[in-house]
């Protein structure tokens, strides 16, 4: 070994977002004069720079180079010790190369961001609002959460009402807004909420939403019940308030009719005070052989309606169990929101497409005509934009790469209502597509996140009403850049052509990984018609 080293100092501390400097002395113990190149490696490595990037020695010279660390304050670099490395491989004797190492210890910091969605629900007896908490610290996070408004005129029902988020991962949290009274009549009224998310040894963190809480019976519909209400009222009493006199013009006249009666005659049958045999009548012809035949066809009805129940309850209940296996879904598997996504976006597409999806499917079922679909969207889509769903996926499955393109369909090819600061629905869709691209594994956060985005997609395709919209701000911009790190292109943070050239494609995260899913009860069940 011609080559002597060392580090000043050995171990440091850097807090993420600033950095620190580390030098690295080398002396040339050789007999020959020597260029020495330097070569950060390990996890750090992407955030190491060297200056100079060699060094050219004399035989018993010392030269100094300096390592600079220059850490993002964002949930990639995780607190705690990090080794790193440096390697030194000399010019003349590339194979007396020399690995120098340290350790870099990150501070933790703490960061959160949390958000409705939708911010503002509608409802009669309650709201179901969705509530998203991103760690955006470099440290787990572990915090409970509460509800309060003005007044106490809601209740709250938190699922989970306790969170544990490791680094970079959001929780999404269930809840259910339950107004005190009953609002009968008249407009909706708004009830501003605050929902707070709470935290060991720091100030709550609170999130605004607004609850508007619509009459049970409309306007119109209480005139018309009050006018027809006084109207009753005014029949009834006239109807019993009035009562004719009845007088009887007849006048008696007992003696006149007794002096000319004569004796009663013997009882008989034609005599005008007899009675004549009560006869029954017979039964219609057919009486009694319908109502058989209709007890014995509602009978047949009703075994029908049961044996066909228990045989779909059964078959669901497969098809469930089959279901929460691995990704993608195949041909039977189901009922599945996404699978219901696909089958809502391919109904969707535009009349002309060839893969449009117009028969009668089973909701949430990879039926043979959704199988049929995804395979020429599949084939369309790869062939148009050198795809790989179907290498990925497999033929007529759909799987992480199909999901990504069949959502990218969504914005052909401008990128223009996703950049920084915009507020639309697309900034939704795109939440959707980054969070399939950029997973392999999921978890029951991902599950949550993916099912709340999914159904605000299938009611944005339904209807153009009451469409959730978001902002494309710094969350966003973190989660585009993770995307574009994991599909190996350059963490700008602002969607760009190049990302969504790669999403088109239906490239995701981990390629050659089919995906699986750790969670428990994936995957959601369909969303009502």
């Amino acid at each position: 070994m011609s080559l002597w080293t060392s580090l000043e100092p050995a171990s440091t501390t850097v807090d993420p977002g600033t950095d620190v400097t580390v030098r690295i002395r080398l002396r040339n113990t050789g007999d020959i004069v020597d260029e020495y190149r330097f070569e950060a490696v390990g996890d750090l490595a992407p955030w190491t720079a060297v200056e100079p990037r060699a060094l050219r020695l004399y035989p018993g010279t010392t030269g100094t180079a300096r390592l600079t660390f220059a850490l993002p304050r964002t949930p990639d670099a995780t607190a705690g010790p990090h080794p790193y490395a440096i390697r030194i491989t000399p010019t003349e004797q590339t194979g007396a190369a020399t690995v120098v190492e340290g350790s870099l210890t990150v501070t933790p910091f703490t960061e959160l961001r949390a958000e409705l969605v939708p911010h503002t629900v509608k409802g009669r007896f309650s709201g179901r609002p969705r509530l998203a908490v991103d760690n955006l610290g470099n440290t787990p996070l572990t915090a409970s959460l509460t509800g309060s408004d003005n007044g106490d005129q809601l209740d709250y029902e938190l699922s989970p009402a306790n969170v544990r988020i490791e680094p970079g991962r959001a929780a999404f949290v269930k809840v259910r807004l339950k107004p005190r009274g009953i609002t009968w009549f008249g407009a909706s009224e708004e009830r501003p909420y605050t929902l707070r998310v709470h935290r060991s040894g720091a100030e709550p963190h609170g999130v605004d939403g607004m609850f508007a809480q619509r009459g049970v019976l409309a306007r119109w519909l209480a005139t018309c019940l009050s006018v027809t209400a006084a109207l009753a009222l005014v029949i009834a009493v006239l109807w019993f308030g009035y009562q004719p006199q009845v007088r009887s013009l007849a006048t008696e006249r007992t003696d006149e009719v007794a002096a000319d009666l004569a004796p009663a005659p013997e009882s008989s049958p034609d005599a005008p005070g007899s009675q004549a045999p009560l006869v029954s009548p017979e039964e219609a012809p057919g009486t009694s052989g319908g109502d058989a035949e209709d007890s014995g066809s509602g009978a047949g009805s009703g075994g029908s309606a049961s044996g066909g129940s228990g045989g779909s309850g059964a078959s669901d209940a497969e098809q469930r169990e089959t279901a929460a296996g691995p990704l993608p879904f195949r041909p039977g598997d189901g009922p599945n929101l996404f699978v219901q996504f696909a089958q809502v976006r391919l109904s969707t597409l535009n009349a002309s497409d060839p893969c449009r999806l117009t028969s009668t499917v089973r909701t949430g079922v990879m039926d043979e005509a959704t199988t049929a679909a995804v395979t020429c969207f599949q084939e369309a889509n790869d062939a148009r934009y050198g795809g790989v769903t179907a290498t990925t996926d497999g033929p007529g499955n759909l799987g992480r790469s199909t999901m990504t393109a069949l959502m990218m369909a969504h914005f052909g090819g401008s990128t223009s209502s996703v950049q920084p600061g915009d507020e639309n629905p697309d900034v939704v869709w795109m939440n959707g597509v980054l969070v399939w691209a950029d997973n392999s594994q999921y978890d029951a956060g991902d599950v949550e996140a993916l099912r709340g985005y999914v159904e605000a997609d299938i009611h944005y395709l339904r209807s153009a009403d009451g469409r959730a919209s978001n902002v494309a701000e710094d969350l966003f911009a973190q989660r585009v850049a993770s995307c574009q790190r994991s599909l190996g292109l350059a963490a700008t943070g602002t969607v760009d052509e190049a990302l969504f050239a790669a999403l088109h494609a239906g490239r995701v995260k981990d390629q050659d990984q089919p995906g699986t899913s750790s969670a428990e009860g994936f995957p959601p069940a369909p969303v009502e018609q």
